[in-house]
């Protein structure tokens, strides 16, 4: 059974940094990507990794600031997201999902979700 557990979110200020983590166990070499969701908007699709292939790709409110990485266990799968000069705007609920369904990353058509954590950014 597939899960997925972020950790790393909290509060910090404009211009700071977080790094988020998304720790699977169940998945091969598959897609794995970054989502956020800030109050009232739309889901949006922040940064995608081809789990062992070195893929990346990021929406382009990540690009420059952003970074994606994984980190291989023996049975578990780690997913970051370093977030650097981190904005008020970035202020949203992080989900990690695993297992892409479509063949565009940015409509979120994935198949395991995680929880979610939520990273708020202050002025």
């Amino acid at each position: 059974q597939v899960q997925l557990v972020e950790s790393g979110g909290g509060s910090v200020q404009a211009g700071g940094s977080l790094r988020l983590s998304c720790v699977v166990s169940g998945v091969g070499s598959t897609w794995m990507a970054w989502f956020r969701q800030a109050p009232g908007k739309e889901r949006e699709g922040v940064a995608v990794i081809k789990l062992g292939s070195g893929i990346i790709a990021y929406g382009d409110s990540a690009k420059g600031r952003f970074t994606i990485s994984q980190d291989n266990a023996k049975n578990t799968v780690t997913v970051y997201l370093q977030m650097n000069r981190l904005k008020v705007e970035d202020t949203a609920m992080y989900y990690c999902a695993a297992e892409s369904l479509g063949t565009n990353w940015m409509n979120g058509d994935f198949r395991y979700w995680g929880q979610g954590t939520r990273v708020t950014v202050v002025s």
